[in-house]
């Protein structure tokens, strides 16, 4: 039986939900593919465990195990793997220790699945272009929207048809936080709140309300679908931290529900794109969003548009995302 070896760069909450579902899903592996499926390293920031023959559930809870250090440059050179998965920290200005990680599997031929953004929004092009140059893979389900399936349907389920633009709703934090405004009456910081202590949102959820993240995701998947070549710096963003109940009380007045939504479409010779904050009337898709919900619409020549919503917003379904691309990444192997 043919052995895939796994490594995890990144062992924060993300990293330890990928490893404990993966684990999980061993037997299902086996049977739908063949293989034996196993960890054989993981490392966070200041150190990390491996161990050749895999790594049971139990050395991965034990937390004490790992060894101070081995990290960086150390665990790439002690860890065997043929898949990489990079769960860690997104850093938007430099890649980080991310961008470092993806080059070195991808310069090997590994199978490479990046759930951290900042290294796809910086150089996506170039580890595109390394991946296919040294007959390895670059998969990012868990950076582009997670649940939401947004480049599996504009790359893969539309690839025959002629794609016009796309808009869509890529933060779930959003969408929870002007629902809970428009339902419950809540103010922001209120909402805000209530989101944080659900999990939703992070600590600091600035990045989120801000528009940030939004924009991260569409530069991502932007530039995979469309070789759009957008910016995170240069895009045109808008957030919803200025909104408030009266103007909740106004547009609800009018059937209008207001999404922050990420943007792209064919301008001329180039692409036009942003994160701006939209009204939708009742009889949208986008409108309908409850919860942390996102959604995406496509506009096509050939098929017309095409709009699914839904998708969890937690660690357990980018986890999820995750674990489809190394189904597809498995399954590509065989």
């Amino acid at each position: 039986m043919r052995t895939v070896d796994v490594a995890i760069t990144g062992y924060g909450r993300i990293g330890r939900e990928i490893a404990g579902m993966l684990q999980a899903r061993t037997a299902a592996y086996r049977e739908r593919h063949g293989v034996l499926v196993r960890i054989t390293g993981v490392c966070g920031s200041a150190a990390g465990l491996v161990d050749p023959a895999g790594l049971a559930p139990e050395r991965l809870a034990a937390r004490g195990s790992f060894v101070p250090g081995l990290t960086g440059d150390a665990f790439l050179e002690a860890v065997r793997a043929d898949v990489l998965i990079e769960a860690g920290p997104s850093d938007y200005r430099t890649g980080g220790p991310a961008l470092g990680y993806l080059r070195w599997a991808l310069g090997r031929g590994l199978d490479v699945i990046a759930v951290s953004k900042g290294a796809l929004v910086l150089d996506l092009r170039g580890l595109l272009r390394l991946a296919a140059g040294h007959g390895g893979s670059l998969r990012f389900s868990g950076a582009a929207a997670s649940a939401l399936p947004t480049v599996d349907l504009l790359a893969h389920s539309l690839a025959g048809a002629t794609l016009e633009g796309f808009e869509a709703v890529l933060t779930g934090t959003t969408t929870f936080v002007l629902d809970q405004m428009a339902t419950a009456g809540l103010g922001l910081a209120d909402a805000v709140a209530l989101a944080q202590a659900r999990g939703i949102a992070e600590p600091d959820p600035n990045f989120d309300l801000d528009g940030w993240d939004t924009a991260a995701k569409l530069v991502i998947i932007a530039n995979a679908v469309l070789d759009a070549g957008l910016g995170l710096d240069s895009l045109p963003r808008e957030g919803i931290g200025a909104v408030t109940p009266c103007d909740m009380a106004r547009w609800a007045a009018q059937g209008l529900a207001p999404r922050l939504v990420g943007f792209v479409e064919h301008d001329g010779g180039g692409f036009r794109a942003g994160v701006e904050l939209r009204l939708y009337g009742q009889d949208h898709p986008f409108a309908q969003l409850r919860g942390s919900m996102k959604g995406l619409r496509a506009v096509t020549e050939e098929m017309g548009a095409l709009t699914v919503t839904g998708g969890a917003s937690d660690p357990r379904a980018t986890a999820a995302a995750a674990l489809k691309d190394i189904e597809h990444a498995v399954a590509a192997r065989q």
